[in-house]
């Protein structure tokens, strides 16, 4: 006779739930930690600042609209615009406006904003080699990578909604 499987409370989690959740929550914040340190140790930028200047790096004619900015970061446009404006004042890149729409502006990167790149990326580089590559093997990384994907998709699933 076959036995019913109870599915788990999921407004609960079991103790094994609890560790995988705890060690995974401060693996990430931890990695996060360690490259920001690392990239104002060594270049004097934080991680965010270095992720809007890759995306700028990344775009055609390194220039991009504020409204693409927040869809490539996933950050509110009020962090955006924040980010820009220290960013403007530091000489890493520069606004102007859109001749497309008046609405609009661009952001570009400046020669500094390069510079700081070119130079940031090769330590920053060396830093996610050793913490996430050499810490694994190839099929850790593999496994690694599916699980991000199948995490990433479950972001974007709608959550069940149990009943109270």
């Amino acid at each position: 006779m076959a036995t019913l499987r109870t599915k788990p409370d999921p407004r609960k989690l079991s103790a094994a739930e609890e560790e995988l959740f705890h060690t995974f929550y401060l693996m990430r914040r931890g990695f996060d930690r360690a490259l920001d340190v690392q990239l104002q140790r060594d270049d004097g930028i934080s991680i965010s600042e270095l992720e809007v200047l890759m995306a700028l790096v990344r775009s055609p004619g390194r220039r991009l609209r504020v409204r693409d900015l927040v869809a490539l970061t996933g950050w509110e446009k009020s962090r955006v615009s924040h980010q820009v404006t220290r960013m403007a004042a530091r000489g890493l890149l520069e606004r102007e406006d859109c001749a497309e729409d008046r609405r609009a502006t661009w952001i570009r990167l400046s020669g500094d904003g390069r510079r700081v790149v070119v130079r940031a990326l090769p330590k920053h580089t060396a830093t996610i080699r050793r913490i996430l590559f050499d810490a694994l093997s190839d099929e850790q990384q593999d496994e690694l990578l599916a699980i991000s994907r199948r995490m990433t998709e479950a972001m974007g699933e709608e959550p069940d909604h149990p009943e109270p």
